[in-house]
């Protein structure tokens, strides 16, 4: 027998599960965030391979000219600034939000390269990368898990 005053626990939390339940506004910002932090993980392991020398991974060239991929990040975060003035739709909004966010890690990622003006990524200074990132994945998470809107309560 259940007592009367018990509250069911879906009542206590109205916390999107899915992504789908989260609000479409809300939406682009989540995936920004999350891509943001999975492209970080995954250059930060595709970079290690490179530089460990494991056989079939190796830098990006054109024409004898190593491409960093800052230059891939600022390309991503060009298109998506573009497409986002002409495309509002929310389906739209939520693939511009993970491109942004892919592409802002990809920037992110070489911020000690772009402050020196040297290629630092594996001394010391290129710690400055993993800090700022790691900032910026801390203090965004955090905003979006603080910031949200509550659903109205029925009475």
């Amino acid at each position: 027998m259940k007592p009367e005053s018990v509250k069911p626990l879906s009542s206590y939390s109205s916390r999107p599960r899915r992504l789908r339940q989260v609000s479409p506004g809300r939406r682009g910002l989540v995936l920004a965030w999350f891509a943001f932090t999975l492209t970080f993980g995954l250059m930060r392991l595709l970079t290690w391979l490179i530089h460990i020398d494991v056989a079939g991974v190796g830098d990006v060239s054109a024409g004898g000219v190593h491409i960093h991929h800052y230059v891939w990040g600022i390309l991503l975060v060009l298109a998506t600034g573009g497409v986002s003035l002409v495309e509002r739709s929310p389906r739209m909004r939520s693939w511009l939000g993970a491109a942004y966010g892919a592409g802002a890690a990809l920037i992110i990622d070489e911020a000690a390269l772009l402050l020196s003006l040297e290629d630092v990524y594996w001394d010391d200074a290129g710690g400055i990368s993993i800090a700022i990132a790691l900032i910026v994945i801390g203090i965004a998470g955090s905003l979006l898990a603080l910031t949200r809107r509550s659903a109205p309560r029925a009475r």
